[in-house]
């Protein structure tokens, strides 16, 4: 298939810079690009598979996992609370 896109000039060069980095063309570069962001994750299980399999390792269980949680977001909501105003 071939397919022409019409890029600003800003992207273009970009395209072009990025590409010359890594020793390609920009068509080739382009290309690769796009086969890596059609293959990235589909769904939102693809995505939190990674974090899901951190958590199963952790070895916590659910209600320590909802402290650790918890105290996180205390924590952080602490910090708002004393950033100057």
């Amino acid at each position: 298939m071939t397919l022409v896109i019409t890029l600003p000039p800003e992207l273009e060069e970009k395209l072009r810079r990025r590409a010359a980095d890594v020793g390609k063309d920009a068509a080739t570069f382009a290309r690769e690009t796009l086969e890596e962001k059609l293959q990235g994750p589909r769904s939102l299980d693809e995505i939190l598979a990674p974090f899901r399999k951190q958590i199963a390792q952790s070895g916590m269980s659910d209600p320590e996992l909802d402290d650790f949680y918890e105290s996180l977001r205390d924590e952080v909501w602490q910090k708002r609370l004393d950033e100057p105003k």
